[in-house]
């Protein structure tokens, strides 16, 4: 019940998302300039995490009282559920009540940073509505798929250094642009920016140069997840992509969630992939995993200026986060301590589902009618915000930490 429950250091309403039952990480201070600390996002409140071990007298202090998550991360597999164990009985067991209070913040009183140095940086393109949709705008005379698509996760190495925390604004990018008609390249500000709605995994453990991950060691290796917007600049992109890869149109933001949910957090919410189609070589083939499915059921909203424009659902994507990590590896590229990938753009079957501005308005021509005007592509002081929650146990939701970016003009 909601009110004076004596089993809750907060008076929670029932059900919230970001009850004991989920615990995100992140890191906070008390103003911008103050020190950094490991908090846990507790309703509307958050847990100096390091304060309250040193209080309890906790052996895991030394892992919480730290300006970032990285030593957490890199502690492995038994060292996040001992403490999220910990993290749980300290907010829901009475006696811990009056110790734990005092180091509580309101959310709204602290300032939130990156919660993770990020390591490497790497984005796929896992969802097969969106590579499907691409392929019928940019190659309607072909199938819209590649042969390579349902064999292997297809990704590129993106920019570690330009990973940014949710809230953070991200200035127009400039690059060099041609169009169709054009008889030459120009260069100037995007003018068709646009998001991409993903879920990025957040890696702990490394792993050895010259070994590969299996995608039974999964879990050991992989922290949580967090959502995540992958910034494009369509023109520079296009332009720049032939023959290559993403570039300069999409390395100059990358923004995610300040909170971290631990897959600990997400067990009622796992799913299996959809079917596929083609066979699988080993190393990718999880037809034998039934028993511990990879895939997650999120369900996002995407709003743009504060109206709701998408709701992608993630449970429709073809490849999993075990897989991808499998790929990622398997010709013996290391894994470091706060590598980030980053599931590519999510987009359901539906025109309402679609997770990136491309897809929404077809390439520009049939734009978004909003109530502050139509958008084809984004505009300067536009605010993109991303929210999302999934199954939890007893039918509660589990809550994702929102991640939010606000466009502004080129500098």
């Amino acid at each position: 019940m909601a009110g004076t429950s004596e089993h809750t250091p907060l008076d929670l309403p029932e059900g919230d998302p970001f009850g004991a039952h989920n615990l995100p990480y992140g890191v906070f201070s008390e103003g911008p300039d103050g020190e950094r600390r490991v908090g846990v996002r507790l309703g509307d409140h958050v847990l100096d995490a390091g304060a309250a071990a040193l209080a309890l007298g906790s052996p895991y202090a030394a892992l919480l009282a730290q300006p970032t998550l990285n030593p957490l991360l890199a502690a492995g597999r038994t060292a996040w559920s001992d403490v999220r164990r910990a993290l749980t009985a300290w907010v829901t067991v009475p006696a811990h009540r009056d110790t734990v209070r005092p180091f509580l913040h309101p959310l709204a009183s602290v300032t939130l940073h990156l919660p993770f140095e990020v390591a490497d940086y790497v984005d796929f393109y896992a969802s097969e509505n969106h590579a499907s949709n691409l392929g019928r705008l940019f190659r309607p005379d072909e199938e819209p798929l590649k042969p390579n698509w349902k064999h292997l996760p297809v990704g590129y190495h993106g920019r570690a250094g330009t990973v940014v925390v949710s809230g953070t604004d991200v200035v127009r990018p400039s690059g060099q642009r041609k169009g169709p008609a054009d008889p030459a390249p120009v260069f100037g500000p995007s003018v068709r920016l646009d998001i991409e709605t993903e879920v990025g995994y957040v890696v702990g453990v490394p792993s050895a140069q010259g070994t590969s991950v299996p995608l039974a060691s999964y879990r050991d290796h992989v922290f949580g997840i967090c959502l995540l917007n992958d910034w494009s600049a369509r023109d520079i992109q296009n332009w720049e992509t032939v023959p290559l890869g993403p570039h300069l149109g999409k390395s100059f933001a990358t923004s995610v969630s300040a909170w971290i949910t631990p897959l600990d957090a997400l067990d009622a919410a796992r799913t299996a992939p959809p079917e596929r189609t083609v066979p699988l070589l080993p190393y990718l083939d999880d037809t034998d995993a039934t028993d511990d499915p990879a895939g997650y059921d999120l369900r996002i909203t995407v709003s743009l200026n504060g109206h709701v424009i998408s709701e992608p659902p993630f449970s429709g994507m073809y490849w999993t986060g075990a897989q991808m990590l499998a790929h990622m590896t398997v010709n013996g590229a290391s894994l470091r301590t706060g590598d980030l990938y980053g599931s590519g753009t999510i987009s359901g079957t539906e025109e309402n589902e679609r997770g990136s501005l491309i897809e929404m308005t077809w390439n520009g021509q049939r734009p978004l009618e909003l109530p502050d005007g139509k958008r084809g592509f984004l505009e300067d002081g536009d605010v993109v915000t991303m929210t999302a929650w999934a199954p939890g146990p007893d039918g509660v939701r589990v809550g994702l930490g929102e991640v939010t970016g606000r466009v502004v003009g080129h500098r």
